[in-house]
This record gives C-alpha cells, sequence and structure tokens, in this order.
C-alpha cells in the first residue's frame, strides 16, 4: 500500500504555508494548496506534479465547501487537513475594535471551523484522517498586547480538543501545533495590523511592544523548514500526538504555565474543596 497522502493545506500563498507545501510534495505525497489569492499560492509553490491550487478565504463557508468538494473531485479524498490559515491583530483590547476581534476571530478560530466542517464527512465517511490545526503559544498562555489573538488560539485549543473525543471514534485523529517563534511572515504588514494607538493610559506600552515586534520580524529562532518536516514525521505516526510543542520556546512555556496553574490550584486549595454540600 503506498505511503502516498492527499494533503489540504489553507495559507499556502506564503508563511509557513509554504514550507507545509513544499515539504509534503517533496515526501511524495499530493497537496491542495489553498489562499485567498490563488495566484500568489502559484507563484510561490511554482509548478509540480500533484500540486492542486484552490482559491480559499477560510471565513467563507461556501468557500470552503467549494474548495473541499474541488480536492474530492480530482484526488477522491482527504487524509491530512492543515489548519494554517491566520493574521495577527495586535493591541491592547481597550485599542482594539470591535471589527477588528471580529475578524481575528473569523480568521484564526472561525475559519478552521469552516474549512474542517466541509472536510469532516469525507474523512468519516472513510474512517480515515488527520487533522492538524497550527495554534500558538499565545493558545496556552495570555500575553500582553495578544488579547484578540490569544482568544482566538484559546478558542481553536479548546474546539480542537473536544473535537477529538468526538471524530477519534471514526478513526480521525486531531493534532494542536503550538509553534513558538518562527521565522515566517506573520509580523510583516501583510499578516499583522497594528490597533491604533487611542488611550493615553497605554500609548507608552504600546510603543514600546509594537517596536518590539517589529524589531522580531525576521530574527524569530524558529526554522519553517524543520516545523514542515516535524508535521511529515507527526503525520505519518500510527497514532500522532494530540499536541505537539514546536521549539524549545513553546515548551518553555507550557511548562511556565503547568507550573503557574499548580501554584494558582494550590494557593486556594482548601476554599476551592470546601465548595460541597455539607452532609448531615
Amino acid at each position: 500500500m503506498s505511503d502516498k497522502k492527499i494533503w489540504f493545506i489553507t495559507g499556502a500563498s506564503r508563511g509557513m504555508g509554504v514550507d507545509f507545501a513544499r515539504a509534503a510534495l517533496a515526501a511524495g505525497n499530493a497537496v491542495i494548496a489553498t489562499g485567498r489569492n490563488p495566484g500568489a499560492v502559484s507563484k510561490a509553490l511554482g509548478d509540480a506534479d500533484d500540486l492542486m491550487v484552490v482559491k480559499l478565504d477560510v471565513t467563507n463557508r461556501a468557500d470552503a465547501e467549494t474548495a473541499v468538494q474541488a480536492a474530492i473531485d480530482h484526488f477522491g479524498r482527504i487524509d491530512v487537513l492543515v489548519n494554517n490559515a491566520a493574521n495577527f491583530y495586535a493591541g491592547y483590547f481597550e485599542e482594539l475594535t470591535p471589527e477588528q476581534i471580529e475578524q481575528q476571530l473569523a480568521t484564526s478560530l472561525i475559519g478552521p471551523m469552516n474549512v474542517t466542517r466541509a472536510v469532516l464527512p469525507v474523512m468519516r465517511q472513510r474512517r480515515s484522517g488527520h487533522i492538524m490545526s497550527i495554534s500558538s503559544g499565545a493558545g496556552i498562555m495570555g500575553f500582553e498586547f495578544n488579547s484578540a489573538y490569544c482568544a482566538a488560539k484559546f478558542g481553536l485549543e479548546g474546539w480542537m480538543e473536544a473535537l477529538h473525543t468526538e471524530v477519534a471514534p471514526f478513526g480521525i485523529y486531531t493534532t494542536i501545533v503550538n509553534p513558538g517563534f518562527f521565522r515566517t511572515e506573520v509580523l510583516t504588514r501583510e499578516s499583522t495590523i497594528y490597533a491604533d494607538p487611542s488611550i493615553a493610559d497605554y500609548a507608552e506600552r504600546h510603543a514600546v511592544r509594537k517596536a518590539w515586534y517589529e524589531l522580531q520580524n525576521g530574527e524569530q529562532s524558529g526554522d519553517p523548514t524543520k516545523l514542515a518536516q516535524a508535521l511529515l514525521i507527526i503525520a505519518g505516526k500510527e497514532q500522532p500526538p494530540r499536541r505537539f510543542m514546536a521549539g524549545a520556546d513553546a515548551i518553555g512555556i507550557a511548562e511556565q504555565k503547568v507550573a503557574d496553574l499548580q501554584a494558582q490550584i494550590d494557593a486556594y486549595r482548601e476554599l476551592s474543596v470546601a465548595m460541597a454540600y455539607d452532609t448531615k
């Protein structure tokens, strides 16, 4: 039996999505590479055997259904879905407009749901499949200047954890991927939208945080080509992990979160366990 798999990757016009698609193709798989601008996807990936480029705005449910149907019509199945498309609305909560927060959630939370909803019937019918959703260290711990982004990624992780229990009986696996800081295009003007500084109380901190993020662009320690190879390894596992921490910095965030949770539990343990009705 061939090890060739059919990968469906969102956000494949730039950043990690391009690396994921290239790695999957180089390993002998077929790839449906999607993006809002299919021309940009084709330009990024070029021509390759077993590459299909499809237009997909993940915030549009009709787009998701059409893209998945096109993939099925061409390849007959989808083995691996990579929910990668995302953006970053940076700023303090009070400075971000309600519309910006809605746009953040639409792309980074509702978007993966739209695509997964379209793919799941195909996977259920075959009783096999693997859904990988790209989260972040900001899906584990809340960070200053990241309130909208954290809301989307925390939501993504809660949904994925619940989804795991729902689809596992059908032979469908799920993996949350938590990358640390990787050298991608996420901090470029095309992917990051900064809130307008609008509240004096935040002004100084806003300037400092924005300058820090701008300095990080292109200097991140993580190599996205290595993450792409890691996803290939994970996709090849008979029992893939439900969560993968990508990078030493991601592990550090997770370990800090675990320690903080334990400290919070211990600090109020006596009060916490005193919540039951008194027995007569």
